[in-house]
């Protein structure tokens, strides 16, 4: 089997998730045993940080097509035109793309992966004229692909209302936290880090999110300025701003004293899990995810988590987090404060329970169980084949 891989969408440090979805499911997949060949197709923006990553790799090879994926209307274009033909002369058998689209013609089976439906019920995230494309590719990957991948029960609900996918052709992958928040580090290590990235030494409340409208950041904020007489904590806030951040500013500016919300953005990822280790309470105030990565990203972390009761987050943090009901006046506050008064003990039993059901969530089985769908499909190429020749 050679799998081809369409990587046209991903603009690194740009597409959240699904780019932490895509890099470490393909580093199980050539870490593991019969793994198969890979073709990467590449654009001009990830080129390089593809073949920084696997350019070691024997079986793994390289198509790029020269183009900026920065320009989106080029990049579906290329992806519906140039990518078929591409996939044609690497002698693929399958293509996989990860990232909601895939060409509408193929010379081979398909793999797509629909991560969420966050532009249907969110529309705000997105212009008019994206939601509108996104749509349309999305419907027709969902209806071309002869298999779609996606993160959650959730997400495959959503799927199965908004589009033409079949519940026997919709199957759930599990993601799993960074590797390398396991082992915890040691305070010699996370003490210079917090110090250099914050400007004060009292505890903290944690937030990874960019403030996309449905990310819910200035609930958070609000939230966090109605107790901020109560709790001697500050709120760290890691992410870019995106459509919701007129909203955040403006709940900052009301708050009695803003001094004590922090922004952070473009971390390395050390210093990433040293803010969360290092945290009192992690704060997850999504309205939808299709997964909700940061969640176990957290519990990894030893972090206790207070998160939304919304979307896939209650699917992925099981009884391992606390929750509370957006939409319910002070509920999220009523929470925040509950899970900080625990005792000790009980703080570190919560703790330990969480880290365990984090660890439950591996690489090595999203790979596996993807891997085993690109096998179960076939290589039907004949007929395929022959509308390229």
């Amino acid at each position: 089997m050679r799998i081809g891989i369409n990587t046209l969408f991903l603009i690194p440090g740009e597409v959240g998730g699904s780019e932490i979805y895509l890099i470490h499911t393909l580093l199980a997949l050539v870490n593991s045993r019969n793994s198969p060949e890979i073709v990467l197709f590449t654009n001009l923006e990830n080129d390089q940080f593809f073949r920084q990553i696997f350019q070691h790799v024997p079986h793994v090879s390289f198509h790029p097509l020269f183009f900026r994926a920065q320009n989106r209307p080029h990049r579906i274009f290329q992806e519906q035109s140039h990518l078929p033909v591409a996939v044609y002369r690497s002698r693929a058998t399958l293509l996989w793309s990860p990232g909601y689209t895939a060409p509408l013609f193929c010379p081979v089976p398909q793999v797509v992966s629909i991560l969420d439906m966050q532009y249907k019920s969110h529309p705000e995230d997105m212009t008019f004229s994206a939601r509108v494309i996104t749509d349309i590719l999305v419907r027709l990957a969902a209806k071309k692909c002869h298999r779609i991948l996606t993160l959650s029960e959730f997400s495959k609900r959503e799927i199965l209302r908004h589009t033409s996918a079949l519940p026997e052709q919709t199957h759930v992958t599990l993601l799993a936290a960074e590797p390398k928040f396991i082992p915890a580090q040691p305070a010699s290590v996370t003490r210079p880090a917090i110090a250099r990235l914050l400007p004060f030494d009292e505890p903290y409340l944690l937030c990874v999110a960019n403030t996309y409208p449905h990310k819910n950041v200035a609930s958070l904020v609000q939230a966090f300025g109605n107790m901020q007489h109560l709790i001697p904590h500050h709120l760290v806030l890691v992410g870019k701003p995106r459509r919701g951040e007129p909203e955040v500013s403006k709940v900052l500016d009301r708050l009695i004293n803003p001094k004590r919300v922090h922004r952070l953005q473009n971390i390395p990822l050390s210093d990433l899990i040293a803010l969360y280790q290092c945290s009192d309470l992690f704060v997850f105030p999504s309205l939808y995810e299709g997964f909700g990565l940061p969640v176990l990203e957290a519990m990894m972390a030893e972090t206790l988590v207070v998160a939304a009761r919304k979307g896939s987050v209650p699917e992925v943090g099981g009884d391992a987090a606390e929750y509370f009901t957006p939409g319910i006046k002070g509920d999220m506050e009523r929470q925040i404060l509950k899970t900080l008064c625990l005792p000790k003990e009980a703080r570190q039993n919560r703790i330990q329970y969480a880290r365990k059901h984090a660890r439950t969530f591996t690489w090595e089985r999203t790979a596996r169980e993807t891997l085993s769908h690109f096998r179960l499909i076939g290589t039907p190429l004949s007929k395929s084949r022959a509308h390229f020749q």
